[in-house]
Protein backbone atom coordinates (compact mmCIF):
# COMPACT_ATOMS: atom_id res chain seq x y z
CA UNK A 1 0.00 0.00 0.00
CA UNK A 2 1.44 3.36 -1.04
CA UNK A 3 0.56 6.61 0.61
CA UNK A 4 -0.04 9.71 -1.42
CA UNK A 5 2.16 12.72 -0.74
CA UNK A 6 0.27 15.15 1.57
CA UNK A 7 0.59 18.04 -0.91
CA UNK A 8 -1.18 15.97 -3.59
CA UNK A 9 -3.94 15.05 -1.13
CA UNK A 10 -4.38 18.74 -0.22
CA UNK A 11 -4.53 19.62 -3.91
CA UNK A 12 -7.15 16.92 -4.60
CA UNK A 13 -9.32 18.22 -1.75
CA UNK A 14 -9.11 21.85 -2.91
CA UNK A 15 -9.61 20.89 -6.55
CA UNK A 16 -12.78 18.97 -5.64
CA UNK A 17 -14.01 21.77 -3.35
CA UNK A 18 -13.66 24.25 -6.22
CA UNK A 19 -15.53 21.95 -8.62
CA UNK A 20 -12.54 20.84 -10.68
CA UNK A 21 -13.32 18.00 -13.06
CA UNK A 22 -9.98 16.91 -14.52
CA UNK A 23 -8.19 13.75 -13.50
CA UNK A 24 -5.02 13.86 -11.41
CA UNK A 25 -2.17 11.84 -12.91
CA UNK A 26 0.86 10.72 -10.92
CA UNK A 27 3.86 10.50 -13.25
CA UNK A 28 6.52 7.82 -12.75
CA UNK A 29 9.16 10.52 -12.21
CA UNK A 30 9.18 14.15 -11.15
CA UNK A 31 8.65 16.55 -14.05
CA UNK A 32 10.37 19.74 -12.92
CA UNK A 33 10.09 21.36 -16.35
CA UNK A 34 7.32 21.81 -18.91
CA UNK A 35 9.33 19.81 -21.45
CA UNK A 36 9.63 16.82 -19.09
CA UNK A 37 5.92 16.98 -18.27
CA UNK A 38 4.98 17.20 -21.96
CA UNK A 39 7.19 14.20 -22.78
CA UNK A 40 5.63 12.18 -19.95
CA UNK A 41 2.08 13.09 -21.01
CA UNK A 42 2.59 12.91 -24.77
CA UNK A 43 1.39 16.46 -25.38
CA UNK A 44 2.80 19.70 -26.76
CA UNK A 45 4.92 21.71 -24.35
CA UNK A 46 2.56 24.65 -25.00
CA UNK A 47 -0.29 22.71 -23.34
CA UNK A 48 1.56 22.65 -20.03
CA UNK A 49 0.27 25.42 -17.76
CA UNK A 50 3.31 26.36 -15.68
CA UNK A 51 2.60 27.92 -12.29
CA UNK A 52 5.40 30.44 -11.87
CA UNK A 53 5.61 32.33 -8.61
CA UNK A 54 7.23 35.74 -8.73
CA UNK A 55 8.19 38.30 -6.13
CA UNK A 56 6.35 41.49 -7.05
CA UNK A 57 7.77 44.25 -4.84
CA UNK A 58 7.92 41.84 -1.89
CA UNK A 59 4.55 40.14 -2.44
CA UNK A 60 3.86 36.83 -4.23
CA UNK A 61 2.41 36.97 -7.75
CA UNK A 62 1.40 33.75 -9.54
CA UNK A 63 1.59 33.64 -13.33
CA UNK A 64 0.07 30.64 -15.11
CA UNK A 65 1.80 30.52 -18.45
CA UNK A 66 2.27 28.17 -21.36
CA UNK A 67 5.31 25.93 -21.13
CA UNK A 68 6.22 27.30 -24.58
CA UNK A 69 6.52 30.88 -23.28
CA UNK A 70 9.01 32.93 -21.35
CA UNK A 71 7.45 35.56 -19.13
CA UNK A 72 8.48 39.12 -20.05
CA UNK A 73 8.86 40.27 -16.45
CA UNK A 74 8.97 43.98 -17.34
CA UNK A 75 5.76 43.75 -19.39
CA UNK A 76 3.97 41.65 -16.75
CA UNK A 77 5.17 43.93 -13.91
CA UNK A 78 3.62 46.92 -15.70
CA UNK A 79 0.43 44.95 -16.39
CA UNK A 80 -0.04 43.81 -12.77
CA UNK A 81 1.01 47.14 -11.26
CA UNK A 82 4.33 46.39 -9.54
CA UNK A 83 7.67 48.12 -10.02
CA UNK A 84 9.68 44.92 -10.37
CA UNK A 85 8.85 41.27 -10.90
CA UNK A 86 11.52 38.65 -10.24
CA UNK A 87 11.55 34.90 -9.68
CA UNK A 88 10.55 34.03 -6.14
CA UNK A 89 13.03 32.32 -3.86
CA UNK A 90 12.34 28.69 -2.94
CA UNK A 91 11.45 29.97 0.56
CA UNK A 92 8.84 32.41 -0.79
CA UNK A 93 7.41 29.67 -3.04
CA UNK A 94 6.96 27.31 -0.09
CA UNK A 95 5.60 30.06 2.18
CA UNK A 96 3.10 31.42 -0.37
CA UNK A 97 1.95 28.11 -1.89
CA UNK A 98 2.78 25.39 0.63
CA UNK A 99 4.42 23.56 -2.28
CA UNK A 100 7.87 23.27 -3.86
CA UNK A 101 9.20 24.65 -7.14
CA UNK A 102 8.27 22.25 -9.93
CA UNK A 103 5.07 21.18 -8.22
CA UNK A 104 3.25 24.47 -7.60
CA UNK A 105 -0.42 24.05 -8.43
CA UNK A 106 -2.68 26.90 -9.55
CA UNK A 107 -4.89 26.41 -6.43
CA UNK A 108 -4.70 25.15 -2.87
CA UNK A 109 -2.40 27.72 -1.33
CA UNK A 110 -2.49 28.66 2.38
CA UNK A 111 -3.77 32.15 1.50
CA UNK A 112 -4.98 33.73 -1.76
CA UNK A 113 -2.20 34.71 -4.17
CA UNK A 114 -2.91 37.22 -6.98
CA UNK A 115 -3.03 35.01 -10.07
CA UNK A 116 -2.67 35.87 -13.76
CA UNK A 117 -3.43 33.53 -16.69
CA UNK A 118 -1.56 33.62 -20.00
CA UNK A 119 -4.22 34.13 -22.71
CA UNK A 120 -2.14 32.03 -25.09
CA UNK A 121 -3.10 28.88 -23.17
CA UNK A 122 -6.65 29.20 -24.60
CA UNK A 123 -5.28 27.78 -27.89
CA UNK A 124 -5.15 24.31 -26.34
CA UNK A 125 -8.38 22.37 -25.67
CA UNK A 126 -6.63 20.31 -22.99
CA UNK A 127 -4.16 21.74 -20.51
CA UNK A 128 -2.05 20.06 -17.85
CA UNK A 129 -0.94 21.79 -14.66
CA UNK A 130 0.94 20.74 -11.54
CA UNK A 131 -1.12 19.15 -8.78
CA UNK A 132 0.94 20.16 -5.74
CA UNK A 133 3.98 17.94 -6.32
CA UNK A 134 6.63 17.66 -9.09
CA UNK A 135 5.33 14.19 -10.08
CA UNK A 136 1.62 15.09 -10.08
CA UNK A 137 -0.38 16.89 -12.77
CA UNK A 138 -4.04 17.42 -13.52
CA UNK A 139 -6.02 17.72 -16.72
CA UNK A 140 -8.00 20.93 -17.20
CA UNK A 141 -9.13 23.46 -19.78
CA UNK A 142 -8.49 27.17 -20.11
CA UNK A 143 -12.01 28.07 -19.01
CA UNK A 144 -11.88 25.71 -16.04
CA UNK A 145 -8.47 27.04 -15.00
CA UNK A 146 -9.82 30.58 -15.18
CA UNK A 147 -12.82 29.61 -13.03
CA UNK A 148 -10.81 27.58 -10.50
CA UNK A 149 -8.24 30.31 -9.93
CA UNK A 150 -10.22 33.52 -10.39
CA UNK A 151 -7.19 34.67 -12.41
CA UNK A 152 -6.91 37.81 -14.47
CA UNK A 153 -6.17 37.10 -18.15
CA UNK A 154 -2.97 38.71 -19.46
CA UNK A 155 -0.39 38.47 -22.23
CA UNK A 156 2.98 37.41 -20.85
CA UNK A 157 5.25 37.87 -23.91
Amino acid sequence: MTTEHPSITRFREEHARLGGTGEVVILPDAAHTAALAADALGCEVGAIANSLLFDGDGAPVLVLTSGAHRVDTEKVAATVGVRRLRRATPELVREATGQVIGGVSPVGHPAPVPTYLDRWLARHPVLWAAAGHPAAVFRTSYDELLTLTGATEIDVE
